[in-house]
């Protein structure tokens, strides 16, 4: 599934960007925003946010936050990937 998800978003361009604040609220509600609708999303953290932390760290709390796989970390982007959550009739 993972080799997958990196085939299906080698050529997008990432759609949340991390800055110097980090995981913020807004930037939690976004990325549960996309994952909801897509089932997997591109994040680029800006070298602004790498600071106080490593990529590898925020990505691994945005994972664990939003309760989806991290598939990949490459550089300043990574990559996040869960089921969709099924509605309530």
């Amino acid at each position: 599934m993972k080799r997958h998800v990196r085939h299906e978003l080698k050529e997008e361009k990432p759609t949340i960007w991390v800055g110097k604040e980090g995981l913020t609220p807004q930037v939690q509600a976004e990325v549960e925003k996309q994952l909801q609708k897509t089932k997997m999303v591109k994040i680029r953290i800006l070298p602004s946010a790498l600071k106080e932390e490593t990529a590898k760290t925020i990505a691994t709390k945005a994972a664990e936050q939003t309760g989806a796989s991290l598939v990949e970390v490459r550089g300043h982007v990574f990559i996040l990937y869960r089921r969709r959550k099924k509605q309530p009739p």
